[in-house]
């Protein structure tokens, strides 16, 4: 019986130290830098490997054409292209952190350790539904 508690003691030590990794390995990816651009590096916006969007440029011979259509699209492109940088550098730092070792659920859990939404290929719950009056 006392076997069985020390196995757990040690499950549980493992867990904390793999908690402090993903701390660590949360706060190298806030740190860490990627731009996506468009239109000739006419809009590029930075995020960090967090997904997060930190800056956004726009050159201003953009809108003196006054072709908002095309300046809207060119930041979805851009912005697109750096979260696919962004979600890039997370997978690396996992495959670094696991020794390229899969193990299932370790991206669900590191993408809510990091207060993130789930990447496209990960099954969502369905939208609420609202009603419309």
């Amino acid at each position: 019986m006392f076997k069985g508690l020390a196995g757990i003691g040690s499950i549980l030590k493992q867990a904390q130290q793999m908690g402090g990794r993903l701390q660590g390995l949360s706060e190298e990816l806030k740190a860490k830098r990627v731009t996506g651009s468009a239109g000739g590096g006419m809009v590029e916006v930075e995020a960090n490997g967090t997904a997060e969007i930190l800056n956004c440029r726009i050159d201003p011979q953009l809108f003196e054409q006054q072709d908002r259509e095309l300046i809207e699209d060119l930041v979805v492109t851009a912005t697109n292209q750096a979260l696919s940088k962004a979600k890039q550098l997370h997978a690396e730092a996992m495959q670094a952190l696991t020794g390229n070792i899969n193990i299932p659920g370790l991206d669900e859990a590191m993408n809510k350790f990091m207060g993130q939404p789930p990447s496209d290929d990960e099954p969502k719950s369905p939208p609420e539904e609202t009603e419309v009056q």
